[in-house]
């Protein structure tokens, strides 16, 4: 297939990167920056900056599908408000191009710990992830607006990680998994799996899941 990345240097977008490339796919890799990419096969990287979606329409026109693992960065004092600006923009030229499927990666920070509770409003929610954590939730709510997209939002584990790809996950709903009486996590490398698996093969199309170990 052919994908476009947007994300592709950052800690999910680079394991999303690999698995892609691992399964022969022709990666179209979006960079504000390109000078972040070494060249190599399989991977064509475009300018553009994921905050105008005139330029994301642009780069992603004629894919297959998108992929959007953007983030601002986990240090960025603006990172609610520059994640919703640029999650908005992204989605609205993806609509634009005509492409219809885009993954989002999203937090875990809104799955449920107990009807009507989400994890990031919970008293022991790190504050250091908050405001990020409010804006993929919020991204959730406006994505599930796009009835002109084929969407889908994947979650993480509440704890996700580095470490070795197994190729082996758990897919959940819209609840904290759990594992051993505690939140569950999954490998950074294991979430590309199954955000590849998903684009490969849709079984969530306009809907939320979330994948675990």
């Amino acid at each position: 297939m052919k994908i476009a990345l947007i994300g592709g240097t950052g800690f999910v977008g680079s394991a999303v990167l690999e698995e892609l490339l691992r399964r022969g796919h022709a990666v179209t890799a979006l960079a504000r920056n390109t000078g972040k990419y070494a060249a190599r096969d399989g991977v064509t990287v475009v300018q553009a900056d994921a905050q105008d979606a005139q330029q994301v329409a642009r780069a992603v026109a004629g894919h297959d599908a998108v992929i959007n693992a953007y983030n601002p960065g986990w240090g960025e004092a603006q990172i609610h408000d520059l994640f919703l600006k640029g999650t908005d923009a992204i989605l609205d030229g993806v609509q634009a191009s005509g492409v219809k499927r885009v993954l989002v990666v999203g937090g875990a920070g809104s799955l449920y710990v107990a009807p009507g509770v989400q994890l990031v409003d919970t008293p022991e929610f790190p504050a250091e992830w908050k405001q990020g954590a409010l804006a993929a939730r919020e991204a959730l709510n406006r994505i599930r607006g796009r009835q002109q997209l084929d969407w889908t939002f994947l979650s993480p584990a509440v704890f996700l990680q580095p470490g070795e790809r197994s190729g082996a996950y758990r897919i959940g709903g819209d609840e904290v998994p759990m594992a051993d009486g505690k939140p569950a996590s999954i490998t950074v490398a294991d979430l590309a799996v199954a955000i590849v698996d998903e684009i490969e093969s849709p079984k969530h199309v306009q809907k939320r899941f979330v994948a675990y170990s």
